[in-house]
């Protein structure tokens, strides 16, 4: 299924074409159609052989299907974003985990710190 086309709906827009086209015009066209297709190929194949060119041995090592965007589901991504420990990165900085925040940093500021404690870390608006 291309671009939503199914096998149906392709053969119902060549048999539409074909009675506009006519059957004098149709084999020209049929030509350039397999030009197009060919040349296409021709230009995918070229980019590919300068990739590789390019990329040295490299090339043949990159697993292609894992950098393929179809395969990213972004309810996944956020769910796995939303699930993931906020502190695991931050927390190593500072010595000790930070608490996740119910208060804005806004409002955190004005009350005051005492002795030895963490300031305001807002994990919203970093």
């Amino acid at each position: 299924m291309v671009f939503g086309l199914t096998f149906d709906k392709l053969l119902i827009v060549a048999v539409i074409a074909a009675f506009v086209i006519g059957p004098e015009r149709l084999p020209t066209y049929a030509a350039k159609l397999g030009q197009l297709v060919r040349s296409l190929r021709d230009f995918a194949n070229g980019a590919k052989d300068r990739m590789r060119d390019e990329m040295g041995p490299e090339f043949d090592e990159v697993d292609w299907k894992k950098l393929d965007p179809r395969q990213y589901d972004p309810r996944r991504i956020i769910r796995e974003a939303l699930l993931e420990d906020p502190a695991a990165g931050a927390g190593a900085a500072a010595g000790g985990a930070i608490k996740p925040v119910t208060q804005s940093a806004y409002a955190q500021r004005k009350m005051p710190l005492t002795a030895g404690a963490v300031p305001p870390y807002d994990t919203e608006s970093t």
